[in-house]
């Protein structure tokens, strides 16, 4: 399964906006189940958010749940809630490389915010 930066976005604004600092149960329109779990597991890999692994034998792919965003996850909301700096970074990652790490994607939303904001 490929990462999808855009569910990344979903799941970390998600609970972001979650009220008690707990993660929701996370369902989002236009993903199964798999792929959510599945990107909590990478998240929590990152160190974007605090899982637990929730795999067994019978799973065709990692999965994990959600507990809480760490303080890098908060960064990385922080950094790709606006939806214009988040396609302008998307856009832009495309055009010069094709695809980016998280840190370097979360540096492009930095840059990107900077620009918005008139400080580059």
């Amino acid at each position: 399964m490929k990462r999808d930066m855009d569910l990344v976005r979903k799941i970390a604004l998600l609970i972001e906006d979650h009220p008690s600092g707990f993660a929701p149960d996370i369902v989002i329109d236009g993903y199964t189940e798999e792929q959510i779990g599945y990107h909590i597991h990478l998240m929590g890999e990152a160190g974007l958010l605090n899982a637990a692994d929730v795999s067994h034998s019978e799973c065709a792919s990692p999965i994990a749940m959600a507990t809480s965003l760490t303080w890098e996850g908060h960064e990385f909301a922080a950094a790709a809630r606006n939806d214009s700096v988040w396609n302008k970074s998307k856009k832009l990652i495309q055009e010069k490389v094709g695809t980016a790490s998280i840190a370097m994607l979360i540096e492009v939303l930095k840059q990107q915010a900077k620009q918005v904001l008139g400080l580059t």
